[in-house]
């Protein structure tokens, strides 16, 4: 049952480590630590993706800035409570975590296969330019009733297509995930950079057909 779940949320990335280990949560007796890769796009710019790492797995008390290192496991998200609301964080939670010589083609640095069910209905929309987009909200179910909450956006004939998906249908997608800052304005006088994390999806299909 556990791996028939796991299959359903895929994630490889290969990147520049960009932070120091930060101490994250603790389950039972064994610690979670956030660390930051820049993973390469085709455009030459970086998206910036946060992993989530056991102490077992790494040795986290060291500082691996600037080295390359290849990472498989799945995209998760938890609500925290901030602000009298909750906002949703999405990190890499890393099953498996290899130190490589250097970056690999960027066509495979970043890889994502998701399966789950649409849990609120697409947003479509048109850029000024005339480039067509769907939202997608996806809940892709973890073992014990817990479910993941992953956005996805799509493009050109993707989007077309999934704005006319509904709520709780069977879909798969592929993609790569992408990170971008945006400003959220806290006050009258007081703003933060924030930085949102979504799949950019390649190709998606509905199972429900």
């Amino acid at each position: 049952m556990s791996d028939k779940v796991i299959e359903n949320n895929q994630v490889t990335i290969t990147g520049k480590v960009a932070s120091e280990f930060t101490y994250s949560h603790e389950v039972f007796g064994e610690g979670f630590y956030m660390v930051d890769v820049l993973v390469k796009r085709l455009s030459n710019s970086d998206d910036r993706i946060p992993l989530m790492v056991s102490e077992r797995l790494i040795d986290v008390t060291q500082d691996y800035t600037g080295e390359y290192i290849c990472v498989s496991g799945q995209f998760r998200s938890y609500n925290r409570h901030e602000e009298q609301k909750n906002r949703l964080v999405l990190s890499v939670f890393v099953r498996e975590a290899e130190f490589v010589d250097e970056q690999l083609d960027a066509v495979k640095t970043n890889h994502i296969f998701l399966e789950g069910y649409i849990c609120k209905k697409p947003v479509y929309r048109k850029t000024p330019l005339g480039r067509e987009i769907a939202d997608l909200l996806l809940a892709v179910n973890r073992p014990y009733g817990k479910s993941d909450y992953i956005p996805c956006i799509c493009w050109g004939r993707n989007a077309r297509y999934a704005s006319g998906f509904e709520v709780g249908e069977h879909v798969q997608v592929l993609g790569r995930i992408q990170s971008r800052e945006y400003v959220k304005k806290l006050s009258e006088t007081e703003t933060q950079t924030r930085t949102a994390y979504e799949v950019s999806v390649s190709k998606l299909e509905c199972l429900d057909e």
